[in-house]
């Protein structure tokens, strides 16, 4: 009954995220797992660190399987869209290995997913003590918690601690080349209040307040039956809790948005449409061209002042496509800047890039995609898995990821820039901030998938867009372009799986949140809080 509680709940923070969009439910459904974890803890520090089997024991036992089967449910039903990679048949590969690529990718990134809740499940119980709470009396010889004598003071440092430990997993996830289901995406892109807060800190400061909101609700549900007044103070004050986080939210939301009418930028988005399939062959090149060149030629006629296209709109090397293309001649003859998205060479490489051309057919500036995708457009430990794997991109030659401190300089400003699966990564678009990034491109291909991954991609940069209080133009291939303002609200926001031009506009900004500023400081003033609180307990342990 447990791992099917467990494993219902983690189903249940999965229905938060986009286009389920459940967000409420993600206030709760880390009950469960906070109540298994701690309940479970039947050891004390002092006892751990003088026995290394019991230490073992701790790593391999059921309250970690209970950690895993959560993770492994929340990030396998937010994260099944992958499967969509199948089939792969127009690349030549068999139908049975195109299953089991997909089925692999999917368990992949599942289980890397579930590894972070398990450690997180490991390192609260290892150093939280055992689960004694409530009215206790002196040489009862019950083995005793380590946060005795005070059971509020045991449950604060309990939320603390398990709040620093999950913000700081997530932080060092990120910092790795899989990410993507970090805990406050669940709120996006329905709950644009609790989102302001990433202001502030990014996108921890709501990791931080869900993961707090759920442990102080199991903490009371734990005292219940001991003391039922501390029971009632601690659900008021997560009820209060929600409330102020909310009310500190709406705050922000309602803050007059101040746009500069004179530097308004008209931007011309275009969706191509290329299917996949037949993306990079002949077929795929002739509707490309037609269908960017076209689009480009009546943009350009409607006023726009810079023309956005999705990555590798264009499937060619850059330099072919300004030798000879029906595209590059359009540009010289409507002289209406565009980025544009295709194939930059480097080092007898390939790069996924973004290029500003300006009104007069010149590159004013490159941007080449820095966190590439694993397993699809490079192999992790290619000397080992490229033997098992073979590439999921039809590329002979490898794509190589661009250097970290790139600008994108356009006519109207420098740029904040993201191609696709740089979304997820919410330092990218920072350190660019910080850097004079005015306002926020990115381009996407996202075909090939089911619904769910563009409406999560959006949910991404919704967020990003809040971080750096910035405008976002998106240019997808295949649905949810969009025109996003800094409050994370979507002014426009293109269909599905069809050939689409939209006329919007954007303001440049150069005011800097306290997160573009100081980067993610709450996760280190928490992990400094918790850890006076530990060694307070410990010192009335010692005492």
């Amino acid at each position: 009954m447990k791992l099917l509680l467990t494993a219902i709940s983690g189903l249940l923070m999965g229905l938060t995220t986009a286009p389920f969009s459940a967000f409420y439910l993600a206030w709760i459904a880390l009950i469960p797992l906070w109540l298994f974890t701690v309940s479970n803890n039947n050891f004390s520090l002092r006892m751990e660190l003088q026995n290394k089997l019991k230490i073992r024991t701790i790593i391999v036992n059921e309250t970690s399987l209970i950690a895993f089967i959560w993770g492994f449910a929340y990030h396998g039903f937010s994260l099944f869209w992958i499967t969509g990679i199948h089939p792969m048949t127009w690349m030549g590969v068999p139908w049975i290995f195109s299953v089991l690529i997909a089925l692999f990718c999917w368990l992949f990134i599942t289980i890397w997913g579930a590894i972070l809740v398990t450690i997180w499940s490991i390192i609260l119980r290892f150093f939280i003590g055992s689960k004694e709470i409530g009215n206790r009396e002196e040489g009862t010889g019950i083995e005793k918690n380590i946060w005795v004598k005070n059971n509020i003071f045991t449950a604060i440092s309990r939320v603390s601690f398990g709040v620093a430990i999950w913000c700081l997993l997530e932080l060092l996830w990120n910092q790795g080349a899989l990410w993507w289901t970090s805990l406050s995406y669940t709120q996006s892109p329905n709950n644009l209040i609790i989102l302001q807060l990433t202001k502030l800190s990014g996108y921890s400061t709501v990791t931080a307040a869900i993961v707090a909101i759920n442990g102080i609700f199991a903490e009371s549900i734990l005292l219940y039956s001991q003391n039922k007044k501390q029971f009632s103070l601690l659900i008021l004050t997560g009820i209060l809790g929600i409330f102020l986080l909310h009310l500190g939210g709406l705050y922000l939301y309602i803050q007059p948005l101040i746009n500069d009418e004179d530097k308004a930028i008209n931007v011309g988005i275009i969706q191509g449409n290329i299917p996949n399939t037949i993306k990079l062959y002949a077929a795929g090149w002739r509707k490309a061209i037609e269908g960017y060149t076209k689009g480009y030629e009546k943009l350009s006629n409607q006023n726009v002042d810079l023309i956005i296209t999705p990555e590798t709109a264009l499937p060619f090397d850059i330099d072919e496509i300004l030798k000879n293309s029906s595209f590059y001649r359009a540009i010289l003859g409507q002289q209406v800047p565009v980025i544009l998205g295709a194939f930059g060479s480097q080092d007898r490489s390939y790069t996924n890039s973004l290029f500003m051309i300006t009104n007069t057919g010149n590159i004013l500036s490159r941007f080449d995609k820095v966190k590439l995708v694993p397993l699809g457009e490079y192999i992790p430990f290619e000397n080992i898995l490229g033997k098992i794997i073979d590439r999921l991109s039809p590329l002979d030659s490898h794509l190589i990821a661009g250097k970290p401190e790139q600008k994108f300089n356009t006519p109207f400003g420098q740029a904040i820039t993201g191609i696709c699966y740089e979304s997820a990564f919410s330092e990218h678009f920072r350190r660019q901030a910080n850097a004079g990034g005015e306002f926020i491109i990115t381009a996407s291909n996202n075909a090939h998938y089911s619904e769910i991954m563009p409406a999560q991609h959006h949910a991404q940069d919704v967020i990003r867009a809040i971080e750096t209080d910035r405008w976002m133009a998106r240019a997808t291939n295949t649905g949810y372009s969009a025109i996003v303002n800094p409050k994370g609200k979507t002014l426009w926001i293109s269909d599905m799986n069809i050939y689409q031009l939209h006329r919007g506009t954007i303001y440049p900004r150069n005011n800097k949140t306290l997160y573009v500023k100081w980067g993610d400081w709450l996760t280190i003033i928490l992990t400094i809080f918790s850890g006076i609180l530990w060694m307070i307990a410990n010192y009335n342990y010692e005492k």
